[in-house]
């Protein structure tokens, strides 16, 4: 069991209380991948210790010489190994030593003893979308390990992405930031899911299995390749310009030929109608709208119209049917 090294203030050994480095790493990058600064640290330390012997970053700092101490000491452990000015690394667990951070703290804030100087050094670095990584993995052990997912298909989550389609729509509307954030989340978890099942093809029934990266790339490359003003060589200075391109790209790729071509015919009726209509007006196209008897005609015409001055029909619907909810509900009495 270690001792705390209380020293007076005036004492040689005041002047050199050592230093604690405690070095964090990122499981979502490749072990051995650390910063220069990090590689300083523990090749000037005079003992690097780490509590976990399972570590993934250990094989490569012994490959490259550095001397490790797989030990979990105290925090009155720690601050006599750096009695007399030594440095001292601690490669942190996953979970980021909190009880020895919590022990330091302590210590420090009782003002008996003289503390090293403390650092927090991050030796490697999550980049934008490293949280991707967990959700695929966490997403690979449900399929595995979870009796209601394992038995999932593609026709069988095909309701799901529906619905969390319209509740993300539902947050953007309502303009809650919080709610925006889950129900992203939620639609992702519908890609990964159905990319998850994909990697599970069978041949026998002619399924050619792909991954979750196999999606990534195939639409990297379709937006590289559709946006040649970013990437490439081409102009566009408008976003009509830029959807003009978009369509004549899609039409080419896709050997469409007509404009109406890769829309979805299930959609919502307006969401149709207003879709067909920007196509048309996008390809500047002269269509006198069919007439006929009903409602439905109506409809369309109304549709058309909305999306010639820029309205998107089903959201203007959306909002009228809400004020209409919340009046019925004043009527019953009900809050909104």
């Amino acid at each position: 069991m270690g001792y705390v090294r209380i020293v007076n203030a005036t004492s040689p050994e005041a002047a050199a209380p050592g230093r604690i480095v405690l070095l964090t790493t990122s499981h979502r990058v490749a072990p051995g991948l650390l910063s220069w600064p990090a590689w300083q640290a523990l090749r000037s330390a005079d003992r690097v210790l780490c509590a976990d012997g399972a570590h993934p970053q250990l094989p490569y700092l012994r490959e490259a010489g550095i001397r490790l101490d797989e030990a979990a000491p105290t925090a009155e452990e720690l601050i006599d190994a750096c009695a007399g000015g030594h440095t001292v690394v601690v490669v942190a667990t996953g979970e980021g030593e909190p009880a020895l951070t919590d022990g330091l703290a302590r210590l420090a804030g009782s003002g008996r003893v003289s503390m090293p100087d403390l650092e927090l050094l991050p030796a490697s670095y999550d980049l934008p979308g490293a949280r991707l990584l967990d959700l695929v993995q966490v997403m690979d052990r449900i399929r595995v390990e979870c009796p209601w997912s394992s038995q999932q298909t593609h026709k069988g989550l095909a309701k799901y992405g529906i619905e969390e389609a319209y509740e993300l729509v539902e947050a953007i509307e309502d303009g809650d930031r919080d709610e925006l954030r889950e129900e992203l989340g939620d639609v992702l978890l519908q890609v990964v899911f159905h990319a998850r099942i994909a990697e599970e093809g069978r041949a026998e029934d002619g399924e050619a299995p792909f991954s979750i990266d196999d999606v990534a790339a195939g639409i990297v490359t379709k937006l590289i390749h559709r946006h040649p003003h970013v990437f490439g060589d081409e102009t566009a200075t408008t976003p009509e310009e830029v959807k003009e391109h978009w369509l004549r790209t899609k039409a080419a790729e896709k050997q469409r030929e007509s404009v109406t071509d890769g829309i979805p015919l299930g959609q919502p009726g307006l969401a149709l109608a207003a879709k067909l209509a920007s196509r048309v007006r996008t390809a500047g196209l002269d269509v006198p709208l069919p007439t006929g008897e009903g409602l439905g005609y109506e409809l369309l015409a109304m549709a058309v119209r909305a999306e010639a001055a820029g309205v998107d029909p089903e959201a203007a619907l959306r909002v009228a049917a809400r004020a209409y909810r919340d009046a019925v509900r004043a009527a019953e009495g009900v809050s909104p």
